[in-house]
């Protein structure tokens, strides 16, 4: 189902963050699809400064998860993965992802393609297009599952 669509510039990323984040309560996991340099990443700083983490939000490619700490709250970290560089299923099983995508903290998945089986029930989809290069303008289109 459908959640919505927005549009975000480099400069409104925060705004965007803002509107996912609204239009998903009490929803925790998301997954982030769009091709390579179309800003998964940067979208997931922008949430995860909204969500009130401090830390330096980089890209897990190679570690596949990285751990954000947010401040107070029932949820209080943030599972950053980035699955594009995974071979096979058996990384995720060596990672122990079911730790980490049922701890009920926040989870943001990079290339879920690359998982599908593996994904949760129920979770947000966001699908992010590159409107304008120039401009650095994107489309959000945002699914529930």
């Amino acid at each position: 189902m459908e959640i919505g669509t927005t549009q975000a510039h480099l400069n409104s990323l925060d705004a965007a963050a803002q509107f996912i984040i609204d239009s998903s309560p009490n929803q925790s996991f998301y997954t982030f699809q769009g091709e390579m340099g179309v800003g998964k990443t940067t979208l997931i700083k922008a949430m995860a400064k909204r969500l009130g983490s401090r830390d330096n939000v980089t890209s897990p490619t190679f570690s596949l998860v990285n751990e954000y700490a947010l401040e107070g709250g029932e949820r209080n970290t943030i599972y950053h993965f980035d699955f594009y560089r995974i071979l096979g299923l058996d990384e995720v099983y060596d990672i122990g992802y079911e730790e980490y995508f049922y701890s009920g903290q926040f989870c943001f998945v990079e290339w879920p393609d690359k998982i599908a089986r593996l994904l949760p029930d129920s979770f947000i989809e966001i699908r992010i297009s590159r409107i304008s290069s120039a401009e650095n303008t994107r489309e959000l289109t945002i699914f529930k599952h």
